[in-house]
């Protein structure tokens, strides 16, 4: 493995590593101290912190079971994103309180919409790369 690739992969688990913990502190202090208020919103946040943290365990480590690991939680950020994106731009009341995924990720500078397809991109590119040799 190349430098290059190995500090895109450190890079890529460290920002998922970010989003698990901004993404559980959140929702663990919201589920905790209001839950009644947006509980679907709170527990689509804690929900979210669960696939960045299996997202970021699978990109650690390396082999068929973490790659489909790997795949399949990005897969489900990459779909709770657009969903939970547009039905909170569609109908604002359906989330009194925003959640990691609301407005496509705007609370976040919209790194939660772009993460999961730079993520796609660089599992799909290693397993061409492993694939090839």
């Amino acid at each position: 493995m190349t430098q290059g690739r190995s500090t895109g992969r450190q890079l890529l688990i460290a920002v998922y590593a970010v989003f698990a913990v901004a993404a559980g502190a959140r929702s663990a202090v919201q589920i905790a101290t209001k839950l009644d208020e947006a509980p679907v919103a709170y527990l689509l946040s804690a929900f979210a912190a669960v696939v960045y943290l299996i997202a970021t365990v699978a990109l650690r480590w390396t082999g068929p079971r973490a790659f489909r690991v790997a795949l399949g939680a990005i897969l489900i950020e990459a779909v709770g994103v657009i969903v939970v994106g547009l039905m909170s731009v569609l109908d604002d009341e359906l989330f009194p309180d925003a959640t990691v995924w609301s407005d496509f990720g705007a609370g976040y500078g919209y790194v939660p919409l772009v993460l999961p397809f730079i993520g796609l991109w660089w599992l799909l590119k290693k397993e061409r790369l492993a694939t090839a040799d």
